[in-house]
């Protein structure tokens, strides 16, 4: 299992996360496009790069 993995964040910090699914990030709506280090890569609605985010930082998973 490697650091930058969904998988690794998945069972380190105990979140849903995968890549496409939608989130907001303290308020602010976007979508996971990948993962960097222990970090989410969150596209938010509107913007053209992907932010990186910790993964228990005010993150709310959106099921779909």
């Amino acid at each position: 299992m490697t650091k930058g993995s969904a998988e690794y964040v998945r069972r380190y910090y105990g979140v849903p996360a995968k890549q496409g699914m939608s989130v907001r990030v303290d308020g602010q709506s976007g979508r996971i496009t990948g993962f960097r280090d222990a970090h989410l890569l969150v596209r938010f609605d509107g913007e053209s790069r992907s932010t990186p985010c910790h993964p228990t930082w005010r993150v709310e998973y959106q099921s779909e």
